[in-house]
This record gives structure tokens, C-alpha cells and sequence, in this order.
């Protein structure tokens, strides 16, 4: 069993800048695949950012260069840093653990 807790969604002028983390806690270890999806009403979940153990990381197009991602292996979080953001960056925003485990989302709001 695992659980993830996110935090720091919340509601930011468009530019603005938030910072979302999720604590992994259970029966884990050797984490290798941590990520950040969201979903907008009325869309599919999408991945916004994903990073390996070893720190390789990935991202989507519309992110890159705004957003970054990092973890901590020891405390097994997972860290999204939001700058620049856009009223189109509006949505729940889960972690994602092993590419199977969800968090519970936190919602991000970004008013023009």
C-alpha cells in the first residue's frame, strides 16, 4: 500500500508562481518513476513533468522552461516548482508514483 500526499495547489495571478510537493509514504522503495499530471475540466489527464531516480527528467511542451521538477530520494518526494504561470495552467495536478499510484490532487487555479 502507498500513499501520496500533495500540497501547495491554490489560486495565483497569471504570472505568479506556486510550488506543489507530495510526500510518498508505505510500502516503497527504490522509487524510480515520480510525476506530475493534471487534468482540466472537461480534459484528459496529461503529463506535465516526470523524473527518474537517477534525475533524468522529462516534460511536456507546454511546461518547458516554466516548470521544474525534482525529488528527494531519501525523503521520497517529489517537488514541482511553477513559474510563469498561465490561466491556462488551471487544473487538479496529481503525483504520480511508479506510473501506478495517484495522490488525491490539489487544485490549481490561475486567474488572468
Amino acid at each position: 500500500q502507498v500513499q501520496l500526499v500533495e500540497t501547495g495547489g491554490g489560486l495565483v495571478q497569471a504570472g505568479g508562481s506556486l510550488r506543489l510537493s507530495c510526500a510518498a509514504s508505505g510500502n516503497i522503495f527504490n522509487i524510480n518513476y515520480m510525476g506530475w499530471y493534471r487534468q482540466a475540466p472537461g480534459k484528459q489527464r496529461e503529463m506535465v513533468a516526470v523524473i527518474l531516480r537517477g534525475g533524468n527528467t522529462n516534460y511536456a511542451d507546454s511546461v518547458k522552461g516554466r516548470f521544474t521538477i525534482s525529488r528527494d530520494n531519501a525523503k521520497n518526494t517529489v517537488d514541482l516548482q511553477m513559474n510563469s504561470l498561465k490561466p491556462e495552467d488551471t487544473a487538479v495536478y496529481f503525483c504520480n508514483v511508479h506510473g501506478i499510484y495517484w495522490g488525491q490532487g490539489t487544485q490549481v487555479t490561475v486567474s488572468s
